[in-house]
C-alpha cells in the first residue's frame, strides 16, 4: 500500500509546560478512506526528513491548524517542518496537497502574501472558477487574494476574491483552502483530487 506522509499541528498547554504535536483523527480516516496508508510526521525538521528518506512516500500532505509565525502564529517549529516538507516535495518532485495552514505555507513558500479576512471561520460558502461550483467549509483567518508571481495558478476562488484553491504550474502541488477530512460524508471530488495527485 502507498503511504503518505502528514504533517501536524501544534497545541501548547502551558499547565503542562509541554508543547503537543497533534491532528484531528479525521485526517488520518480521510487519507485512508482515500486508498493510502497514513504516517504523521513530528515538528522536528531533522526527524521530518529522516522520516521521509525511511518511508520514500508517495505523497506529502501539510494540514490545517497554526497561523505561520509572520501572521502572529506561536509555532515556529510547524513553519521549518512545513517548509522543509516542501523543499523535498520541490526537489524529489514528491507530490504535495496542503489544506487550509498547508496551502497557507504553499502561498508563502512561492512568496505571496496573506491578508486577513472576515467571514470564513466555521461557515459554509460556495466556491467558483475553472473546475465550476461548489460548497465548502471554511475555518480560517488569512488567506491569499492576489498571487504575487506566476508558480502558482489559482483554480477557485470565493464571492470575496479569496483564492480557495491553487496549483503549481509544472510540479504536483495542490493547495485547498477548505478542509477535506471536515466533510461529511467525505466529498467524492475531494477524494478523486487526492487520487488524482497521489496516483
Amino acid at each position: 500500500m502507498k503511504t503518505i506522509i502528514f504533517s501536524q499541528r501544534v497545541e501548547v498547554i502551558e499547565s503542562y509546560g509541554e508543547r503537543r504535536d497533534c491532528t484531528d483523527q479525521r485526517i488520518a480516516e480521510f487519507i485512508r478512506a482515500c486508498g493510502y496508508l497514513p504516517i504523521p510526521v513530528p515538528n522536528n525538521p531533522a526527524i521530518a526528513k529522516e522520516m521521509v528518506g525511511a518511508v520514500n512516500p508517495s505523497g506529502i500532505i501539510l494540514v490545517g491548524g497554526n497561523s505561520l509565525v509572520k501572521y502572529a502564529g506561536n509555532a515556529p517549529e510547524r513553519d521549518a517542518t512545513d517548509k522543509m516538507l516542501l523543499d523535498i516535495s520541490v526537489e524529489r518532485c514528491i507530490p504535495l496537497y496542503g489544506f487550509c495552514r498547508g496551502m497557507q505555507s504553499i502561498l508563502d513558500y512561492f512568496g505571496n502574501d496573506l491578508t486577513k479576512v472576515a467571514g470564513h471561520v466555521a461557515v459554509r460558502h460556495e466556491i467558483m472558477g475553472a473546475e465550476g461550483t461548489r460548497d465548502v467549509n471554511s475555518y480560517h483567518n488569512e488567506a491569499c487574494v492576489r498571487l504575487n508571481n506566476n508558480e502558482l495558478i489559482a483554480i477557485m476562488h470565493a464571492g470575496d476574491g479569496v483564492i480557495e484553491k491553487v496549483k503549481h504550474k509544472s510540479l504536483p502541488i495542490v493547495g485547498t483552502m477548505w478542509h477535506p477530512e471536515r466533510e461529511r460524508p467525505f466529498s467524492a471530488g475531494d477524494i478523486e483530487m487526492v487520487r488524482g495527485l497521489y496516483g
